[in-house]
Order: structure tokens, then sequence, then C-alpha cells
């Protein structure tokens, strides 16, 4: 298992009425993220609010390459980003236990924090079509470049990002974060950056996937 230390190289808010971060996606230029009543539209690369849709927004969010997905009160809202309109929306498979949420291979990939496991769902139905283990709590899941990674956060307040084996769930690379940062929902901008929620602290963090090239321009705050 490959193991390397988190490269935290820009860090955004908080934001003005957006006190925690539930769920993160990004949409090709805008990073959107959940917080409690409404989805945020954000810069990736200033970190400047570009604008917010009102709905329910208590957990994982995610981006089809056309429309939001939002898990909300025990159901995930398919939403324009345009209108803001909810379009349709599938029961979740629990009631309160739902963490990340992510889009890949034409089909929704829901985290399941207390359960500690990830499940593939029919889009249309919400019907479980796999169950993928995880040996720790699950809080936010991305697909990058065929490659399943999940986010967890501890009791003992420990954080870190995992690749694993998309069949088995077992660990083939594991990313820590530094004692008390903490991540809350997930995804990949398709290469290089993790955008990673922060809970409470209501903040964004962008995080380098290793062994991908720095980035041509650098955005936001440094982290030494």
């Amino acid at each position: 298992m490959k193991q390397s230390k988190a490269k935290i190289v820009a860090e955004y808010g908080p934001y003005e009425g957006a006190h925690r971060v539930n769920g993160v996606t990004y949409d090709g230029r805008k990073v959107w993220f959940a917080s409690d009543d409404r989805l945020n539209a954000v810069d990736p690369d200033s970190g400047k609010l570009l604008g917010a849709i009102a709905v329910p927004a208590r957990a994982g969010t995610a981006f089809d390459g056309k429309h939001l997905y939002q898990i909300a009160q025990g159901r995930i809202q398919k939403i324009d980003p345009a209108s803001g309109r909810i379009l349709s929306s599938i029961p979740t498979p629990s009631v309160d236990d739902n963490s990340g949420l992510a889009w890949a291979e034409g089909s929704l990939w829901v985290g399941q924090a207390g359960a500690r496991k990830i499940l593939q769902l029919d889009p249309q139905t919400g019907k479980v079509l796999r169950s993928i283990p995880s040996e720790r709590v699950v809080t936010g899941v991305t697909w990058v470049e065929g490659e399943l990674w999940h986010a967890t956060w501890e009791d003992n307040d420990e954080s870190d990002l995992r690749r694993v084996d998309p069949q088995t769930g077992e660990v083939l690379e594991k990313i820590e974060l530094p004692a008390g940062v903490n991540i809350s929902g997930l995804e990949s901008d398709g290469g290089e950056r993790f955008f990673c929620g922060g809970g409470g602290t209501g903040k964004l963090r962008v995080i380098r996937r290793p062994g991908r090239r720095a980035a041509g321009r650098k955005a936001g705050t440094a982290i030494a």
C-alpha cells in the first residue's frame, strides 16, 4: 500500500451563511458544496463564492455532467443547476447514515458513514447494485481516472483519503491529513486536485493528488 502526507495547496472560506460543508462536487467550472439549506457555487481557483441554490443540502453532492444530485432528508434529489429546480428524486439507502455522493460509470455512489461501506446505486430507482466494505467511517466519495477514493473521519479526530479496490474495498493507497484537519465531502477535478469539505469549520481545502504535476497557476492561500 502506498502512503503519503497530504499536500494542502489551498484553503477557502468559511463563507457567510454557510457554517458547514456537508458535501462537495465539481462541474468542470465550479465547485459546489452543500451547507444545510443551500448548495453553494465557488470558483475553484480563487475560492470566490459565485452563487447558491436554496435546497436542503444535508449530506453528499454529485454532478453527472448535466445535473446536480443532493442528499436531502432521506432522498437524493436531481437538480437543474441553471434554475435550481428539483427534477426528480430517489430514496437514499438509509434514513440518516448517508455521507459522500459521487457520479461515475452511469451510477450514483453513496457513502454509508456508520455502516462503513460505499454503495453503487441505480440513479433511476435507488436500487443498490453493489456494496463495497470500508475499514473506516466513510465521509466522502469520488472517482478519478478509474480510481475509487473515499474520505474518512474517525472519532479520534483523524482523517485520511483512501484509494480502494472497487470490488473488494482493499486499501491500495492512503493520504494522511494533519491532526485536526477533517474531511466531510470529497470530489476530484479529474486530474491533480481533490476538493475536500472541512465539516463544521465551513472551509474548503484543495489537496494535491499524489503523482500529479503541479497546477499551472496557484490558487487561494498556500498552506505550508
